[in-house]
């Protein structure tokens, strides 16, 4: 069975936003953030994506994240999280320069305000 993390990570991937909000709303709902387990994720790229968000759901959450995620790199190639940011210069340069610090140093781009409304 999928961990509710990789399920996550994988919307993501997708770049599904609805089901991203529902998912993140769902795991910091189900269980302190603090505390998670490092998933079992054999994609690379997706534990990545789920060591970012875990840290960028629990900074939202005023809780430390779980020591796994400082274990975890970042991507080679960078990765905007909106798919409109791909063909629009101006959106991709703000994400850029804008994208939240657990994002943003592993090469993860999106608004500022990505997914502070969980």
């Amino acid at each position: 069975m999928i961990s509710l993390v990789e399920q996550l990570a994988n919307a993501v991937l997708a770049r599904d936003a609805l089901k991203v909000r529902s998912l993140a709303q769902e795991l910091v709902r189900s269980s302190p953030l603090s505390s998670l387990e490092r998933p079992t994720i054999s994609r690379p790229e997706a534990l990545i994506v789920a060591a970012a968000l875990v840290e960028l759901l629990a900074f939202r959450n005023h809780v430390p994240p779980p020591s796994w995620t400082d274990k975890v790199g970042g991507l080679e190639t960078p990765f905007h999280l909106l798919n409109s940011a791909e063909g629009m210069p101006r959106l991709r340069a703000w994400c850029e320069a804008e994208s939240p610090e657990p994002l943003r140093r592993r090469k993860l781009f999106a608004p500022p305000d990505y997914l502070s409304e969980v």
